[in-house]
């Protein structure tokens, strides 16, 4: 115990004690830092809350990784014991799979708030780049999650997974049984949905962190509000008031999922039978799937590719320094044309009759 910890005066409450403690050893006062006010509304909270999301997939993921068993004979087999036989094995994996879709719904929600709010504007490009970068880890998260049940649709994902990869040649090799002939493809998906995403997930929302922090929070887009004048140091709120809003928001999202896992239990189908078209993708892959009727595989890596890549150019193209969508007229317009195509894609595929595209 430090000197100043000593003389203290025994009537300071315990929690206070407690506090100065570890203020002294962490550096927790650091926290206070000054934030604008507006970034505890819950548009503004939309990231955090799907990094209390990520949270709650890690401590369910490691929970059912006990349990679920990767190779192809038994995969299957191993989801049934953890829903059937493994402790709370239903509700754990239940709350996984209504995170993991709530999770991308809260990830695309935050997208949209950053886009309608001009937050990508210099000298915040990069962030936004990194913030694509983390969705496209998400999505990597379910696709592989969505193989790993082994079941029909498990199996036709793993399928496209392969004619994707080997459409790319060389740089998809990974994902094809040419890579390596020791390791089945499953097996090795399972261990990159453990290790290789969450890797990239960690890198990602490091870097996504420390700008944000480097950079502050951006500004309200008001009528009048442009990027020339922004300041990092902004507001009358503190991170330690933010971090307590997003705690709790965090916990609704708890209870949301808890509520969700026990009314509909995550669904598992039937083991799979390769060779069978018979299933569609997840709801977040729907948009591409009508592409897919057209071209192919090459409709959807085509699609994708280009969805992103439209992405990534808004900071480069939207270099006026407003930020009230009314000054942004044009690409706010560009933005609601592309959203309303992919409603209507998605509409269409979950309209339509699932049919064969992969190639015998």
């Amino acid at each position: 115990m430090t000197l100043s910890e000593q003389t203290l005066p025994k009537t300071v409450p315990a929690r206070r004690r407690l506090w100065r403690a570890l203020d002294r050893r962490l550096g927790l006062s650091g926290l206070a830092y000054p934030v604008p006010e507006h970034a505890n509304s819950i548009a503004y909270l939309l990231g955090g809350i799907t990094f209390a999301g990520f949270v709650i997939l890690i401590l369910t993921g490691i929970i059912l990784a006990q349990f679920y068993n990767p190779s192809p004979a038994q995969a299957h087999d191993s989801v049934i014991y953890i829903i059937t036989q493994a402790p709370l094995g239903d509700f754990i994996r239940s709350i996984h799979f209504w995170t993991a879709n709530l999770v991308v719904v809260t990830a695309i929600l935050h997208l949209i708030r950053v886009f309608s709010t001009a937050s990508y504007k210099r000298p915040r490009e990069i962030n936004w780049l990194v913030g694509l970068g983390l969705l496209a880890v998400t999505l990597g998260f379910v696709f592989t999650g969505t193989v790993l049940k082994w079941d029909q649709e498990g199996v036709e994902a793993l399928a496209h997974n392969r004619e994707i990869g080997e459409l790319l040649g060389l740089w998809g090799v990974w994902f094809t049984s040419e890579f390596t002939r020791s390791v089945p493809i499953l097996t090795r998906l399972y261990i990159g949905h453990l290790t290789l995403l969450p890797a990239a997930f960690t890198l990602l929302i490091a870097a996504h962190m420390y700008l944000i922090k480097f950079h502050g929070i951006s500004k309200r887009a008001t009528p009048d509000a442009k990027v020339d004048d922004e300041t990092v140091i902004e507001g009358s709120s503190s991170f330690i008031h933010h971090l307590r809003r997003l705690v709790g928001f965090g916990l609704i999202l708890f209870v949301v999922v808890g509520v969700l896992a026990i009314i509909w239990p995550a669904p598992l189908g039937q083991a799979g039978i390769a060779g069978e078209e018979v299933t569609k993708p997840p709801w977040m892959f729907l948009p591409f799937y009508p592409l897919e009727d057209v071209a192919g595989v090459n409709g959807l890596l085509a699609g994708s590719g280009l969805l992103f890549f439209l992405l990534a150019l808004v900071p480069f193209i939207d270099r006026s320094p407003w930020l009230s969508p009314r000054k942004r007229r044009w690409i706010i317009i560009a933005g609601l044309v592309l959203l309303l195509v992919l409603i209507a894609l998605g509409v269409t595929a979950w309209i339509s009759r699932p049919v064969p595209h992969l190639m015998e």
